[in-house]
């Protein structure tokens, strides 16, 4: 059978299920992925499904794949996508695959992937197309077992977080896989929990699980009003990304989250580098400096961010989506659930509201993340010829992921998604009337390359 190569992509497969990321293409990767692993020596998977309609099947036929393939499968079930990669460090295997579509719409489904504790991306994704398109495949005959691992997780937080106080809270898992556990977490970790569409739904029939996306999170809001609770959060599809709400229902993007994360890191860990995304706000470098720590800004996706912790040994990383990585006290993987436990404790230490405490927090004129939606594969042509076109004059550019351009008093950011087709926008300034000046700048400079695009600013 045909493959499609544009399911490939560059943090992780993804794909619609009817059309391209088919079970018996699921399969194909499953026998690919094992060639690749027993090549690095790994001959055990483990393997974990999110709780969309399509994933048990697709689950099924990847461990089908996995032991023709030569491997042996440990399946520890419908688990968010974090207990894959903890069960990866506590089975000692440091290889497995999770079925998710993440935040994805309810149709598209992927796998996440990693081998010998590296994450699979770019070349390493594309090589397993390579090999089903050449039939460079193994054969073998793997064994299958299945393995709980939940609640050895929740044990490692429980036992890992303390609460100074306890704290009224509301749970947003938007009917995805973080529902299997979120609200024994939280109770177990001193919390009263009020729930909101944690049973696990791959219609995902309330709203999508995309707390990046303000719309998204307008029930959690109601909910905090309504109860008058002390922090809000909200989960996304697969549990790696946590949005948060204060007491005032103001949402506290992640690149401010980090700041404190990074704050509680550096009282521990002095010194330390703090790596962040390209999408993140300018203040949070600055803020990172001042306590004696050392920023880096690198290029948006999980797979990246990881590699580049793994490489520069840094203690903490994050990024705007929501995705944040702690090394100081867990394992360096993105984790939301584990992420919120950790804001939970940096709350529950201050004797006041979370929404005082996040009103210490320098801020910005900014922009949430804006979209430009183009068919598939398109957003990358055009990134192509903006790249070549565009011209910011003096601003400082920086192009490891798109293009980030610094004026003195504010930026702006274009870069490709590698999730879905579109381009990504983000706008921060010290003033509205600058904000206003980057953003006709970037619109000039996108019209001057397709003058037919309906810009979302």
């Amino acid at each position: 059978m045909t493959i499609t190569e544009d399911i490939f992509r560059a943090y992780d497969i993804r794909g619609v299920v009817e059309t391209a990321l088919t079970p018996d293409a699921v399969q194909q990767i499953g026998q690919a992925f094992a060639t690749e692993a027993l090549s690095q020596g790994q001959k055990t998977v483990v393997i974990g499904r999110d709780g969309r309609l399509s994933s048990p099947e697709l689950a099924q036929r990847l461990s089908q794949g996995l032991r023709a393939g030569g491997c042996d499968v440990i399946d520890i079930g419908m688990v968010p996508t974090p207990v894959l990669y903890y069960a990866t460090h506590k089975l000692k295997t440091g290889t497995g695959i999770m079925v998710t579509g993440s935040h994805n719409p309810p149709q598209y489904n992927g796998l996440k992937m990693l081998i010998a504790g590296n994450t699979l991306y770019g070349d390493g994704i594309k090589a397993l197309y390579h090999m089903i398109a050449e039939d460079r495949l193994n054969g073998g005959e793997g064994t299958h077992t299945e393995q709980e691992v939940v609640s050895d997780y929740l044990d490692t937080i429980v036992n890992d977080i303390k609460l100074e106080r306890p704290l009224n809270i509301a749970v947003d898992c938007g009917n995805g896989v973080a529902g299997v556990l979120a609200t024994e977490l939280f109770t177990r970790l001193g919390c009263k929990v009020t729930e909101l569409f944690c049973d696990v739904d791959g219609n995902f029939p309330n709203h999508h699980p995309d707390p990046s996306k303000p719309e998204n999170l307008i029930d959690l809001q109601d909910a905090i009003k309504e109860n008058a609770l002390d922090i809000g959060l909200a989960f996304d599809g697969d549990g790696d990304r946590v949005g948060i709400l204060d007491d005032k229902q103001n949402i506290l993007w992640a690149d401010r989250q980090m700041m404190l994360y990074s704050a509680d890191v550096l009282k521990r860990k002095p010194g330390a580098l703090i790596i962040y995304d390209i999408k993140s706000t300018s203040n949070l470098g600055s803020y990172i400096e001042n306590l004696g720590g050392k920023p880096l800004m690198w290029k948006t996706g999980h797979s990246f961010i990881k590699a580049k912790m793994k490489e520069s040994g840094a203690e903490l990383a994050g990024e705007m989506s929501g995705h944040v990585f702690f090394k100081e006290r867990w394992f360096g993987f993105d984790d939301g659930l584990y992420s919120a436990a950790r804001m939970l404790e940096i709350v529950s230490q201050q004797d006041k509201t979370s929404s005082a405490l996040f009103d210490t927090l320098p801020d910005s004129v900014n922009t949430p993340e804006l979209q430009i939606d183009f068919a598939e594969g398109e957003h990358y042509k055009f990134m192509d010829k903006f790249t070549e076109q565009a011209d910011f004059g003096d601003a400082d550019t920086f192009t490891i992921d798109g293009i980030r351009v610094n004026y003195d008093d504010g930026w702006g950011l274009i870069r490709p998604s590698n999730t879905t087709p579109c381009l990504v926008l983000r706008f921060e300034a010290n003033d509205e009337q600058t904000l206003k000046t980057i953003q006709q700048t970037f619109r000039e400079q996108i019209l001057a390359v397709d003058s037919t695009l309906k810009l979302p600013f």
